[in-house]
């Protein structure tokens, strides 16, 4: 064995020493290389089971590559996940770390903005919708990376810190007011200075800055504060095991384009972990199916896939499309001897997820679980689409464009 290779393994013992003493408590973590860069940054519910996971086989390429970079792991423990995934966002923001950006676009990024104005409520956007705003008449805090866990994370700060949607002085009480989270704008029954107290609480809780809010509501409302230490955190428990444990590591969404009236289209968009993989990307151009025939061109590209034997099989399947569909792509994939969980998600339905008549309980419930991701990957097999055609009919020569089948 070569010197490289024996201090490499040397390392990554160390690494894994470092991660069996990590406290079995939730907090956030970081992968640092040897210039002392971060490369990684996680949250967990468990420092220790979560960042063990990373010495495990078959992990997915860009995180093996992280893995096999890094030489130290630094944590730092909360006192909940709320407070982890808020911690993980703000040090997002600060380092950028490679493998968290790596294969995401910037403009995909979860952001919570919250305006400068007399009765705000925060709102969730993406990045490419941030030029909305100015920075001067806003509050914006992120990258977060998963849509469902932040819109439980301010359900459950608004319970502590109420705040509303409706429109103010609007002389009825909302929906919100009845049940408890809307504290009254809607009818009066606020001042703007209180209001504006819990838009302040709410802002330093998202900055991180947990020590300045405690001591501030030692005077202001300390009854908040057994409220904060208390936070019943378990939807979003359940969300960070359902991505954390995830059955799905690979995920295959398809998605069947008319781009100029007369070409018909087949995408495939891959995510892993819950991350693009652009890589793994593929554009179908139909062949032999009609032109007016979704459900046939659906099987032409399913077919065209699973000859592929070098590329990974996924552990999920996902078409845009309802029952017809998701009927007519499992009897196909029986024809084809492939034993794959399928789903669908239906436009029509108001992106309902829909499968075949037997699927189990338990899957059903992961990829409930995962309602957002699953969308974003509908989504992005539609964007694919669209953009790699356009590029193709612009070459003049469809076989040349890169991602292909």
């Amino acid at each position: 064995m070569n010197k490289r290779a024996n201090c490499f393994i040397n390392i990554f013992m160390k690494l894994i020493e470092q991660a069996k003493k990590l406290p079995l408590l939730p907090g956030v973590y970081l992968f640092i290389n040897k210039k002392g860069k971060v490369l990684y940054v996680g949250r967990a519910i468990s420092l220790r089971k979560r960042v063990l996971n990373y010495f495990q086989k078959n992990l997915d390429q860009r995180i093996g590559e992280m893995v096999n970079l890094a030489s130290k792991i630094n944590y730092q423990k909360t006192g909940n996940i709320l407070e982890a995934i808020i911690l993980e966002a703000n040090l997002i923001k600060k380092y950028w770390p490679k493998y968290n950006i790596k294969e995401k676009d910037d403009r995909s990024f979860l952001y919570v903005v919250i305006s400068k104005n007399d009765y705000p409520r925060p709102i969730i956007l993406r990045g490419r919708e941030l030029k909305k705003f100015y920075f001067r008449q806003a509050n914006v805090f992120g990258p977060y990376t998963s849509l469902a866990l932040i819109k439980n994370a301010l359900k459950i700060i608004r319970r502590i810190f109420p705040y509303g949607t409706c429109r103010p002085n609007q002389g009825k009480p909302c929906f919100d007011y009845q049940i408890g989270l809307c504290p009254g704008a809607c009818i009066g029954a606020i001042s703007k200075n209180d209001y504006q107290k819990n838009i302040k609480n709410i802002i330093l809780m998202l900055s991180g800055q947990h020590k300045k809010l405690i001591e501030k509501l030692k005077y202001e409302n300390p009854e908040k504060i057994k409220a904060l230490r208390h936070i019943q955190d378990v939807a979003l428990i359940t969300k960070e095991e359902s991505t954390t444990n995830a059955k799905f590591n690979r995920i295959e969404g398809y998605d069947i384009s008319h781009l100029t009236g007369r070409e018909t289209y087949g995408s495939l968009a891959v995510f892993i972990s819950g991350q693009p993989d652009k890589a793994s990307y593929r554009l179908f151009k139909i062949k032999n199916a009609p032109a007016s025939d979704d459900l046939k061109a659906l099987k032409e590209i399913i077919v065209r896939r699973f000859k592929h034997l070098e590329w990974p099989f996924p552990d999920l399947i996902l078409i845009d499309g309802g029952k017809p569909q998701v009927d007519y792509i499992e009897k196909t994939l029986k024809d084809l001897n492939i034993n794959i969980a399928l789903m669908g998600i239906s436009k029509l339905a108001g992106d309902k997820l829909v499968f075949p008549a037997k699927t189990k309980k338990s899957i059903k419930e992961s990829t409930e679980a995962i309602t957002e991701t699953l969308i974003e990957l509908r989504d992005e097999a539609h964007r694919f689409a669209l953009k790699s055609s356009r590029i193709s009919r612009e070459k003049g020569v469809f076989g040349k464009n890169k991602g292909r089948d």
